[in-house]
């Protein structure tokens, strides 16, 4: 039976049990993973599933009430015994005047976005240990301190996603992804560093060289040996592309409707108003062609869009689901997320900081004195105040150029006054999976070191 026939019969089956309204989302997957540590296989990991999600509504004083199972035994005994837990659940829950499916027309025409590639799979193992030690040896060709690992892996998943609602909308979509990535250790007497490299695509040709992700790695291992702390101090400070992305990831976490119902967001009330650096243009775009979290349609059958959360530092927009948009009189953004078993929440599709015109070379140049951050640590981030205090390790800047690296201090300050503090960012906009930043620099913030 197709995915499409089980959440027809799914959905006919919770009408008839009593819902008054009801979704499915059933997903099909495969994933291989590999991974090796110099020539020597690691493990070597293959799965298949094939889960059905319920949501499923009834009408109740206050509002619809609302519940949710899961099965991956689609037998109809199994499905009998799942619609009828979940109707029975719905009814022992409370009402609520903001539960149910969304209002928004659903999506119609469906957009092939290039999300996975019908000649890379099934998946080999063997292709994907040859990857995998190709990783291994070029990490390791890069110094002979390079002398272990954590390991380097390759892998590959092909998902199949089918939504349908009792509104009538029924889709569905094929999703892939392919990693590749090493952490290499370099070893000089007493001391181990390790660092990684990694890179992921939809599909295997657009996969980068795990010649070149090799060797990043080995390289960005062996230039931590011999770091140290700095003193305390206030100076200008770099964020890589790739830990810059993090506080994109921040920028979400204070812009969902959920954030801001909950009063759990220093951005509440303030669309409209300058929350960053005119440099900051943040996107979200779940219909980019390719993209690692680009589909045709969200967790609600509604269409996915380009919606823009900053532009030139000013707050535009947050993002919603259906759910969160009700709480707050808003539309859904086409922004729903959920698995199987659960219901939607939230969800960035392909989130960016807009590159800017400075290469990394030339922000590096004109900073005279600072710290570029390589890696940070830990979560210290507090989204109702904004305040941010996270380990991290880089490498020193004296000069406008590089110095020494760097380990064992704490950056702080607070997310509003760092994204407002932006003062360059860079054109190597880098993209290792759904969120993407290039390199950019706050002006002054505090290193809490030696």
């Amino acid at each position: 039976m197709s995915g499409e026939a089980i959440v027809e019969r799914a959905l006919a089956r919770l009408r008839a049990a009593g819902a008054a309204a009801a979704d499915c989302m059933l997903i099909e997957g495969e994933s291989l993973d590999v991974r090796v540590r110099d020539e020597e296989i690691d493990h070597v990991t293959q799965s298949r599933e094939k889960v059905l999600g319920v949501r499923c509504f009834v009408e109740g004083d206050g509002g619809l009430q609302q519940a949710t199972g899961s099965t991956s035994d689609l037998s109809d005994e199994a499905l009998d015994r799942l619609v009828g837990h979940s109707v029975a659940l719905a009814r022992a829950t409370a009402g609520d005047p903001c539960a149910g499916l969304p209002d928004a027309p659903f999506a119609e025409s469906l957009a092939d976005l290039g999300l996975s590639d019908p000649a890379d799979h099934p998946a080999k193992a063997e292709d994907r240990i040859e990857t995998a030690r190709r990783l291994e040896r070029a990490a390791r060709a890069v110094d002979p301190r390079v002398s272990n690992s954590e390991g380097s892996e390759a892998a590959s998943s092909l998902s199949t996603i089918v939504y349908g609602d009792t509104r009538g909308f029924l889709g569905s979509y094929a999703s892939a992804s392919h990693s590749i990535s090493s952490m290499p250790v370099a070893i000089d007497g007493d001391e181990k560093q390790r660092d990684y490299a990694y890179a992921t695509s939809r599909t295997l040709a657009g996969l980068a060289d795990p010649d070149a992700v090799g060797r990043e790695a080995g390289e960005r291992a062996v230039r931590r040996l011999g770091a140290r702390p700095v003193e305390t101090c206030e100076v200008p400070v770099l964020f890589e592309p790739r830990i810059a992305a993090s506080l994109v990831r921040q920028i979400l976490q204070c812009t969902t409707g959920y954030a801001i119902y909950r009063q759990a967001s220093y951005l509440i009330d303030k669309v409209g108003e300058l929350v960053a650096s005119p440099l900051v243009t943040v996107v979200d775009d779940g219909a980019l062609p390719g993209g690692l979290g680009s589909k045709p349609f969200d967790a609600e059958g509604l269409t996915t869009r380009r919606n823009v959360l900053v532009s030139e530092g000013r707050l535009v927009q947050y993002l919603f689901d259906s759910y969160s948009a009700r709480k707050l009189g808003a539309a859904s953004t086409g922004s729903a997320s959920r698995g199987p078993g659960s219901s939607p929440s939230v969800g960035a599709t392909n989130l960016w900081l807009e590159p800017g015109q400075t290469s990394p070379e030339e922000m590096l140049a004109s900073t005279g004195r600072g710290l570029l951050v390589t890696e940070l640590i830990g979560f210290g981030f507090n989204p109702v105040t904004g305040d941010y205090s996270r380990g991290a390790a880089g490498f020193w800047i004296e000069g406008g150029e590089i110095a020494h690296p760097v380990e064992e201090v704490t950056i702080a300050g607070n997310l509003q006054d760092m994204l407002c503090g932006i003062d360059a960012v860079g054109s190597d906009l880098l993209w290792l999976g759904r969120v993407a930043a290039p390199s950019l620099r706050i002006a002054r913030m505090t290193i809490a070191g030696s």
